[in-house]
């Protein structure tokens, strides 16, 4: 018996001021046979751990990079779907049991209550008789009574009883219509059937899809084949997302596995007691068999009644293994699409391994191949070219040639399609070109000042209007220290920077000593004095600067020989000193030209002088007017 009842039971005993013992009889248990399988809360446990496991669908899909991919995931959908029907159907049978069993002790629970508030009320009404009829019996005595005030007292009190034993009856009444309407049997189990068709409807394929035709489109799906994928014309970057993208893919497979697994034990741990319940079903229908044969009528009608319930009991729970086990062989399905998929995910794995560790010892094996090379590069030039400018040169074509055989070696081990590579690089070396055009100019007038008559560090140059000696030579730009003084010999201690592009520039001009030479010509005008024997002063003139560069003439000969071995001339190596006469507005003017070491140009320019004054000086009463030195 429900509580309800039980509480409008005692609140009608209270009432009467009767036992509770004495007026109510135990209520019988339910029959054994007539016990659900599950709980309510377990029947809500199943279809949340289903349409957990239904919603793995979506990782699948997103693990699905290939065509077999595509196909397995489509077989695995019809066949989640159709898990998915047969769990719901599960659950609505057992709804069902759920329904019939809370009706059943409803109706117990109520016929019970009914039939004690039936005999509270008929002992209300026969109190109720009695105090009218008493009180009938006053209100006439009350006529003829001697003491009107005593049987006036005697009406007032049974009117009041009277008035208490109706509020009863009403209040019972009441109570009665009240339960009637608030009958809790079957709550539980409504409420389990909205949710059940609450769930139904959150899964679209479940809301559209009929169990029919879930099980055609399962029935019609193609067989799930393992896929092949090749990985001979990947790059070593592509290999390694293949590799961990596979990886990855084996860890979601794993996952759904076990998910699947796990409700696969849940699916079997439900299926026994359905079992059970047949077996003890099928032993109650056989046992009601054998006391059939000698029974009388009454005992044959509860039989049948009997017989009725046990049908409709097998019908129920049979209707709930059936989909137990199909479900099982379902999921059996299902695990081996999974199995497969895996199978096949775990051989593309291995291969994309393999082709990764023969891409990576092939680019080691050609970087291996290139150092080496350029080991022998070195040692063969050191070994056989023994000018260091040379020298220098070859090695440093040998780190431009080493790490251009690098890139293209990386860039074609690295990328997958070397038609997109080439044409990035294409488009990346235009737009570089344009935007570093200078940079570039500079880089190839380097190659043009590093050739052979080029510049190096510590020879003197003049660009422009500046001269100075070259202590930087770069890629980009060379350095010089500007020189000053007289004969440009003294460091300004400024540091001039000229771009390499300056020697395709026309007005720039770039000149410099060829190397090992420090040698100049220097001019001195003279004027000489009127009437004198030029002839006699011209060869003095040129015995005095002779004796001056006697001091130097080792030098300035061998500098000298150097000049005319670059120029590939036959003349002597011993230049001399020259005097040229000629006319000028003054009279008759010497100009004398001689070669000087820039080394000691300002002390050979000034013995020169001193020497060709006093020439001059012996033929004349007069200082001659010297030029400067040119």
């Amino acid at each position: 018996m429900s509580a309800k009842p039980l509480l409008l039971v005692a609140i009608a005993l209270l009432t009467l001021g009767v036992h509770a013992a004495e007026e109510t009889a135990p209520t019988p248990p339910a029959p054994a046979d007539s016990r659900t399988v599950m709980t309510i809360e377990q029947v809500v446990q199943l279809l949340d751990e289903t349409v957990d496991w239904y919603r793995t669908l979506g990782m699948q899909q997103q693990a699905s990079t290939q065509p077999s991919d595509l196909l397995i995931l489509y077989a695995n959908r019809q066949t989640a779907d159709k898990v998915m029907t047969l769990a719901f159907e599960i659950a609505r049978a057992n709804a069902e049991l759920i329904s019939s069993e809370e009706g059943a002790k409803a109706q117990q629970n109520t016929d019970s209550g009914s039939q004690t508030l039936a005999r509270i009320q008929r002992r209300l009404d026969e109190q109720r008789q009695s105090v009218q009829a008493e009180l009938d019996a006053a209100k006439r005595q009350l006529a003829s009574a001697d003491d009107r005030e005593n049987a006036s007292t005697r009406v007032s009190v049974l009117q009041r009883e009277l008035d208490l034993l109706n509020a009863r009856r009403n209040y019972l009444s009441s109570m009665e219509q009240f339960e009637h309407e608030n009958d809790a049997g079957g709550f539980g189990a409504n409420t389990l059937k909205a949710h059940i068709d609450a769930i139904a409807a959150s899964i679209p394929s479940m809301s559209a899809a009929t169990p029919a035709a879930a099980t055609a489109a399962a029935a019609s799906a193609p067989t799930p084949t393992p896929g092949t994928l090749s990985f001979s014309q990947f790059g070593i970057w592509d290999l390694t997302a293949a590799v961990f993208r596979l990886s990855g893919k084996m860890r979601t497979i794993d996952a759904i596995d076990q998910r699947t697994a796990d409700l696969q034990e849940v699916f079997t741990q439900i299926r026994n007691p359905p079992l059970e319940q047949l077996k003890a079903l099928t032993a109650r229908g056989d046992a009601l068999g054998a006391q059939s044969d000698n029974t009388d009528s009454a005992t044959l009608k509860t039989m049948r009644d009997q017989y009725d319930t046990l049908a409709w009991l097998f019908k129920q729970t049979s209707s709930m293994l059936t989909p137990l086990s199909r479900a099982g062989v379902l999921l059996d399905q299902y695990r081996h699409n999974l199995k497969s998929w895996r199978d096949a995910t775990e051989r593309q794995y291995y291969e994309a391994l393999k082709a990764l560790g023969m891409r990576v010892l092939f680019f080691a094996a050609l970087l291996a191949i290139v150092f080496g090379a350029a080991e022998l590069w070195q040692r063969a030039v050191f070994r056989y070219v023994h000018d260091a400018r040379r020298r220098s040169r070859f090695l440093l074509l040998r780190r431009i040639v080493i790490w251009c055989l690098v890139v293209a070696i990386a860039a074609s081990t690295f990328a997958t399609e070397l038609g997109s590579l080439a044409t990035f690089a294409g488009l990346i070396t235009a737009g570089l070109a344009v935007a570093m055009q200078s940079v570039l100019v500079s880089v190839v007038g380097y190659f043009f000042l590093i050739g052979k008559y080029g510049i190096r560090v510590g020879d003197r140059v003049q660009i422009g209007s500046v001269t100075g000696e070259v202590i930087e030579l770069g890629l980009v730009r060379l350095h010089l220290m500007e020189l000053g003084g007289q004969g440009l010999q003294a460091p300004t201690g400024r540091v001039v920077a000229f771009a390499n592009s300056v020697i395709f520039q026309a007005s720039g001009g770039l000149f410099k000593q060829i190397a090992g030479v420090n040698l100049a010509w220097h001019d001195v005008t003279l004027s000489l004095p009127p009437g004198a024997d030029y002839a006699v002063i011209k060869d003095e003139l040129v015995a005095a600067v002779n004796d001056v560069l006697n001091d130097y003439r080792d030098d300035i000969v061998r500098q000298s020989q150097e000049i005319q071995k670059a120029a590939s001339s036959n003349e002597t190596g011993d230049p001399q000193p020259q005097v040229q006469l000629r006319f000028s507005p003054d009279g008759v003017e010497a100009v004398v030209r001689y070669p000087v070491q820039l080394s000691h140009a300002a002390e050979i320019d000034e013995r020169v002088s001193r020497e060709l004054l006093n020439v001059i000086s012996a033929h004349s009463n007069a200082a001659p007017r010297l030029g400067a030195p040119a």
